[in-house]
């Protein structure tokens, strides 16, 4: 019996580290893209160089995409353990094609990867073999795969592109001989014209049309994904990179940097956060701008240093000793993460203080294909004034907001110290300018407040259950709403999770029954909207396992939650 898949294809390919599955990945989601497919993928992996088992998620799609799907349409599984490993991602609906030498599972249609790839000349194209074999299932032109499975080697002997453009050939024939699967998915001209991009991408690429010019990090996945991209634009870009010592050294490298008059970014986890909480405390006190992009992982401590979790808000909301202002960016799609790293940057800068933008592993380490990003015209405002002789770094002003200088720019002084301190800088033991600089740096709250990012409504205007969701969870939320289709009920997603957005108390109101949506174990954004809003949140739907949500797990738990609230 043949099955029909229309629109939308889930392929899994599973295997050992260093099987070659993200060469796989890449080559196909380049290939599908410019064949005119809408392409969505993510991984999931071993903390570990060799072993184990990974996997990673392809949907080829006749529509956009963006969410992870547990249902697994065909699996392609490199060693033996690879199934067992997926659970019960795999059904009797699972069309698995696999190497019977290699692995043994009831109901496998055997293509014999290995061997093709040795009869081509060595087993090492086996990958290759692979990528042909799902693009013979699609039914893509096999000279224009084989042309590009060539150019894609460009940097090998001609020899070793030769081999690549016959093993995927070889693949393309046994993918087309396979009739238990007929996929109908229809290509179009928009992808074509479209970019692929990681969340790691993306935040790299609105730091540089932010202006950054200065980066400086310690390697700690998932976040090191952005360090290699910025080193990568320093070849270039007027960028300087650095790959600093530890986190301590970097928060406070970074901090100088913007005090000499650099756009300074810094990328890192949970972990590396932790140990530069007296940095940051620091950029509160001397007023500096900031700005940090935080990929979460599961903690605490080391936890699962590959997997995701949202765990880590309250650390970055509460990270640094005393008060001061700050703004917390979670972007949900990569056009947020671009546009929202540019916004910490200007916001940043405008108000001298602490902005963060948090990811998490799923967010940075998925692709899909998107529109071209607007590139600014025009540099970003840098808010720096030239100084006089009777220049005061921190002059008390009815915003809060004191005049910036940088180190010669000008005759004044440009003074910045740990302890607090006067209007030029300098230390103070009074009571009354203690208050009065406290109450300074809290006025830019207010004006952050006026520059929030809105949440987004989607769904019911009229709604009566209202799923709250923040940062990487929005498109997975979407898609399970958007295939329940349930009456009276609406969608509002956080970008911005603090200062939280005025409006959204109002949104909050109007609901009869509330859902909150995150992937940690706390409700860590549904106590801080309770705290800021003082409406309760009494639902909560948790997953705190390092996986992400699926598409298939919050459209079941949250078709229980809406019955709930009726």
């Amino acid at each position: 019996m043949t099955r029909t898949i229309d629109h939308d294809l889930v392929i899994v390919l599973a295997g050992e580290a260093g099987q070659g599955i993200q060469s796989i990945e890449s080559i196909l989601s380049s290939f599908l893209k410019k064949s005119g497919f809408h392409f969505y993928s993510t991984s999931e992996f071993m903390s570990r160089v060799r072993g184990g088992t990974n996997s990673t998620e392809i949907r080829v799609s006749s529509r956009r995409v963006s969410a992870f799907r547990n249902r697994i349409d065909l699996l392609i599984p490199l060693h033996a353990e690879a199934v067992a490993h997926l659970g019960n991602r795999v059904t009797d609906e699972t069309l698995i094609l696999g190497d019977k030498a290699a692995v043994k599972h009831e109901g496998m249609i055997d293509v014999p990867f290995t061997k093709i790839a040795k009869e081509t000349g060595s087993a090492l194209y086996a990958n290759t073999v692979a990528a042909g074999c799902i693009c013979g299932l699609l039914k893509v032109d096999a000279e224009e795969g084989a042309s590009f499975m060539y150019d894609h080697f460009s940097t090998k002997t001609d020899e070793v592109r030769e081999k690549n453009r016959e093993a995927f050939l070889k693949g393309y024939e046994a993918g087309t001989a396979i009739e238990a699967v007929r996929i109908q998915i229809t290509a179009s001209d928009t992808p074509k014209g479209e970019v692929m991009l990681s969340g790691s991408d993306a935040v790299s690429l609105g730091a540089l049309a932010a202006g950054c010019d200065y980066m400086c990090g310690y390697p700690m996945s998932p976040a090191t994904g952005v360090l290699q991209n910025m080193a990568d634009y320093s070849k270039r870009h007027d960028i300087i990179v650095e790959q600093v010592e530890d986190e301590v050294g970097v928060v406070n490298m970074a901090l100088g940097a913007w005090y000499a008059g650099a756009r300074a970014f810094v990328t890192t986890s949970g972990g590396g956060f932790a140990l530069m909480t007296e940095g940051i405390s620091l950029a509160g006190m001397i007023e500096s701008p900031f700005v940090l992009h935080l990929a979460q992982r599961p903690g605490p401590a080391t936890g699962l240093p590959t997997r995701t979790e949202q765990g880590d808000l309250d650390l970055v909301l509460y990270g640094g000793h005393g008060d001061f202002p700050r703004v917390i960016f979670a972007p949900g799609t990569l056009e947020e993460a671009y546009t929202l790293t540019q916004k910490a940057f200007a916001l940043a800068e405008k108000y001298q203080l602490p902005a963060f933008i948090l990811t998490d592993q799923y967010f940075v380490d998925s692709r899909y294909n998107i529109p071209l990003f607007d590139v600014p015209e025009t540099p970003p405002d840098r808010h720096i004034m030239q100084t006089d002789p009777d220049y005061r770094r921190f002059a008390l002003t009815g915003s809060g907001i004191s005049p910036r200088g940088i180190p010669g720019y000008g005759e004044g002084l440009v003074c910045a110290d740990s302890d607090e301190h006067d209007e030029s800088g300098h230390i103070t033991e009074s009571m009354d300018m203690r208050v009065r600089m406290v109450e300074k740096r809290k006025k830019k709250h207010a004006a952050l407040l006026a520059e929030a990012a809105p949440p987004t409504l989607s769904g019911a205007d009229n709604y009566k259950t209202l799923v709250i969701c923040w940062g990487s969870t929005k498109p997975m939320v979407a898609e399970a709403l958007e295939e329940l289709a349930l009456p009276d009920v609406a969608m509002l997603h956080f970008s911005q999770v603090f200062p939280v957005p005025t409006g959204a108390a109002a949104l909050l109101e109007k609901a009869e029954h509330i859902v909150s949506v995150e992937n940690n174990s706390s409700a860590q954004f549904t106590r801080l909207l309770d705290a800021e809003t003082g409406i309760p949140i009494r639902h909560t739907i948790l997953k705190y396992d390092g996986l992400p949500f699926s598409v298939e797990e919050l459209a079941e738990r949250l078709s229980s939650a809406v019955k709930e609230g009726k």
